[in-house]
């Protein structure tokens, strides 16, 4: 039967459903809010669910509550300030999300960026895919219960993180991207070390997996739970790794290459696109960890070319005044969590009349709705965190 009632404050009405469960009990649909501070969230991410019993009716994620501003804080700095604001809306990504600033703002210039600063970058966007992947592929068995995996995870970080830190003084902002090149030339020595830890990370990371792959506990919370359909993904414009777990082929490093990966993708290079079919939580986190060992390869085969190169510049030299032409560009990038795209329009001044930002996660928390209904509650978590999304991606 359905009760309605008004409230005194509001002349909206509310609906309660109410059902007869087992044994003749009265049960009824119940409005849960999960966040918008939680542990069971990558961030502040609010959700809105309603329950009958432990399934889940129906899901809202409610975001905003880490919200910017940071596309119209584009609009008032200039091409050189702008890449500091565009590294921080995914934290653990912030190399890439550099990345699709400057290389539209070259292409509106026309400008050609040295080849040894084409090489470089590649190398360090794989460097960065491999911290970022390696991010959740310990905190996700840590929301699972499973507290030994974050420890080998971040054991393989602090490696990567230390020739990072090297090169461009940071350890999540880099700011090391400029139009026209990198920030300056790479330390003496440093190839050297890069292929040191890339070593020592690909031998260890074995370890990390035996603790994953095949765990039966791991295995029982994820294997055919949250499954994302194809179509649904492709409807929702779900991309990265949670699209090709769903058995979506596409990958623009391959697809619509940029920066080296022309040459890193071709048939028998290091380059190759990690899909799954299932769609569920298991092959998210499988997607994941095949995709870490490319990254690594990529990043290796990109050190042996610069180490082939002759010595030369890093970057080009840039007037004062830095002032792109008329006109517009949308610039994608294969960010380690999806898509990530920037719509530039130029009104020939020395700051965009408009910069849009396509976060990944946005469209990946985005499906929420359709992938939550008809789970249980208790699964929920599991979900959540094979999305795989950091929630200032999503806010901006």
């Amino acid at each position: 039967m359905t009760e309605t009632t008004t409230s005194p404050r509001s002349s909206r009405q509310r609906a309660l459903t109410v059902g007869v469960g087992a044994g003749g009990l009265a049960t009824a649909d119940m409005v849960l809010n999960i966040g918008p501070q939680h542990p069971a969230t990558h961030g502040v991410l609010r959700l809105r669910i309603v329950v009958d019993g432990e399934r889940i009716v129906s899901a809202e994620p409610i975001i905003g509550y880490m919200h910017r501003g940071a596309e119209k804080l584009f609009e008032v700095r200039d091409y050189r300030q702008i890449i500091v604001l565009a590294n921080r809306h995914d934290w653990l990504s912030a190399f890439s999300n550099e990345l699709g600033v400057v290389l539209g703002v070259e292409h509106m210039l026309g400008m050609e960026v040295p080849e040894r600063a084409v090489w470089a970058r590649t190398a360090l966007a794989e460097l960065n895919r491999v911290l970022n992947h390696l991010m959740f592929l310990g905190s996700y068995p840590l929301e699972l219960g499973a507290i030994t995996p974050v420890f080998y995870a971040f054991r393989e970080r602090e490696e990567l993180q230390a020739v990072l830190e090297e090169v461009s003084g940071g350890r999540m902002h880099y700011m090391f991207n400029r139009v026209g090149g990198l920030k300056e030339d790479l330390p003496a020595g440093w190839m050297g070390r890069v292929d040191k830890a890339i070593v020592n990370v690909r031998k260890r990371l074995p370890s990390l997996e035996h603790l994953i792959v095949g765990n039966e506990i791991l295995e029982a919370r994820t294997r055919g739970v949250g499954v994302l359909p194809r179509e649904t993904a492709l409807r929702f414009g779900v991309s990265g790794p949670i699209a090709r777990a769903s058995g979506i082929d596409v990958d623009l490093r391959r697809d619509a290459p940029y920066l080296a990966y022309g040459e890193l993708f071709v048939k028998g290079g290091p380059g190759h696109v990690v899909t799954r079919q299932e769609g569920d939580c298991l092959a998210r986190l499988e997607v994941l960890l095949e995709q870490t060992r490319v990254s690594l390869d990529l990043a290796e085969a990109c050190l042996d070319r610069l180490i082939q190169l002759k010595p030369g510049p890093i970057n080009v030299r840039l007037p004062k005044v830095l002032k792109v032409p008329e006109g517009q560009i949308y610039t994608a990038t294969e960010n380690p969590l999806g898509f990530n795209g920037y719509f530039l329009v130029s009104r020939g001044e020395k700051t965009p009349w408009r910069l849009k930002l396509r976060s990944a996660s946005f469209n990946n928390v985005s499906v929420l709705t359709e992938m939550l209904p008809g789970q249980l509650i208790s699964d929920m978590v599991a979900i959540l965190g094979s999305m795989f999304f950091v929630v200032g991606d999503v806010d901006k």
